[in-house]
């Protein structure tokens, strides 16, 4: 962003694609943070795309990966669109429940909150549950 913050527009999991949106620009701008440890393969666009020629099943495959990837940005933007931390949360948190332990930094990320605010709001439920 160009008040240097970041904006997270994509979290890849073990065995998706990572930049495939760059395989039809002219130019394309983007970065990726290993937030684990990570093994990462490069395909030149000309290999990469004379393969699905070749693969049918493999380019159906693709398309279907990004149809799931397009409802998933779907959803997030929707969440983006929510103005109060405890309105996001409870929206992600009834699409995908609550995250593995560690993981809580990513939903920040993904909802669009600070992680201090972030954690207010779980202390607040926390405390509210043992009332």
């Amino acid at each position: 962003m160009a008040d240097g913050a970041s904006l997270t527009l994509h979290v890849a999991q073990a065995g998706t694609a990572l930049a495939e949106a760059s395989l039809f620009a002219d130019v394309y701008h983007c970065d990726a943070v290993a937030r684990t440890d990570a093994q990462v393969a490069y395909v030149s666009r000309a290999a990469f795309l004379a393969a699905l020629q070749r693969m049918p099943n493999a380019a159906l495959s693709l398309m279907e990966t990004h149809a799931k990837e397009v409802q998933i940005q779907r959803a997030r933007i929707e969440i983006l669109r929510l103005r109060r931390v405890c309105e996001k949360l409870d929206a992600w948190l009834e699409l995908y429940g609550e995250p593995p332990k560690g993981e809580w930094v990513r939903v920040a990320d993904e909802i669009g909150v600070s992680q201090p605010a972030l954690y207010r709001e779980l202390a607040k439920r926390k405390t509210n549950s043992k009332l």
